[in-house]
């Protein structure tokens, strides 16, 4: 009963998600509910499943862009002065850059930073500079590839729309529910799927954006990139033997970055190059892609 009720409320989510993207233009424009803005596609999907058809939410960094080097267009910046929220990750390389700037250009804006709560992971390796950005204040950004880190977002996605919008309170606690109770379903499928005789312990990955995912299940990443840099050769030899030794079969990409280094590593390890996309709107979709990859029983 209960998969049958997540599976119905997935669906709607779906629905209602696919209804946004092929509104035409017109429409959207003459649509008069009041807009959310959000850093990434993530946030977009829990905050539309959690804000149903009270709000409208836009992701600051559009698909295929990465979060860590982004600028915003200028036509994103006077967009942005029609939001009555904007909702943070916390620490990714776009917020560290961008976040002063944008409030002083919509000083009526509403920020919530939906890190707080989260137990981050802190590692000087990660404060290290971005193309043209700041420090990442030695803090691991992805905070919302986990399902634990999930619960936690939602429930500040759910205080922020009630801060915002104090009429929807019940609604949108009984949306927090039911989504809640589809990602504590996500996590259950990961978790026995990781728990497979044979399933992968430890992964590569060219950008560590499993970080929080790893810690989770109790598995190893190992990151191709060195500082958030391009591996230097000798730092690639090291990680072949890192790779072999520790039985690294998956070697994760993500469509952002330049996957030549995943293929040289492959080919010299064996180990398979498999694509993901950790800013995918579809957060749950992910998250059992990456699972099933890593159980072998991908389809």
């Amino acid at each position: 009963m209960m998969k049958s009720i997540l599976s119905i409320f997935c669906l709607c989510l779906l629905l209602a998600a696919c209804s946004s993207r092929t509104k035409p233009a017109q429409e959207a424009a003459d649509d008069q509910r009041p807009l959310i803005t959000v850093t990434i596609e993530p946030l977009r999907y829990f905050t539309e499943a959690l804000a149903g058809d009270r709000f409208r939410v836009v992701s600051m960094v559009p698909r295929g862009a990465s979060p860590e080097t982004y600028d915003p267009t200028p036509r994103q910046l006077m967009d942005l002065s029609e939001s009555v929220g904007y909702l943070r990750i916390g620490y990714i390389g776009f917020e560290q850059t961008w976040m002063e700037r944008l409030s002083a250009n919509a000083p009526h804006l509403r920020f919530f930073d939906l890190s707080q709560g989260i137990d981050l992971i802190r590692d000087e390796s990660h404060a290290h500079e971005h193309e043209g950005h700041g420090p990442a204040a030695g803090v691991e950004p992805h905070i919302w590839n986990s399902a634990r880190n999930a619960l936690c977002i939602t429930n500040q996605i759910t205080q922020a729309l009630i801060a915002l919008d104090a009429s929807g309170d019940s609604v949108y606690r009984h949306r927090c529910d039911s989504l809640q109770a589809a990602i504590q379903h996500t996590d259950s499928l990961c978790r026995a799927l990781l728990q497979r005789p044979g399933a992968d312990r430890a992964f590569m990955i060219y950008h560590p954006a499993l970080s929080y995912f790893a810690r989770d299940y109790g598995l190893r990443q190992i990151p191709i990139e060195a500082g958030g840099k391009e591996p230097s050769p000798a730092y690639l030899k090291l990680l072949v033997d890192e790779c072999r030794e520790a039985g690294v079969r998956v070697i994760f990409v993500q469509p952002e970055f330049d996957r030549r280094n995943a293929e040289l590593l492959a080919r010299q390890t064996g180990a398979q190059i498999i694509d993901i996309n950790p800013l995918s709107y579809n957060w749950q979709q992910e998250m059992l892609h990456v699972a099933r990859s890593l159980a072998g029983k991908e389809e």
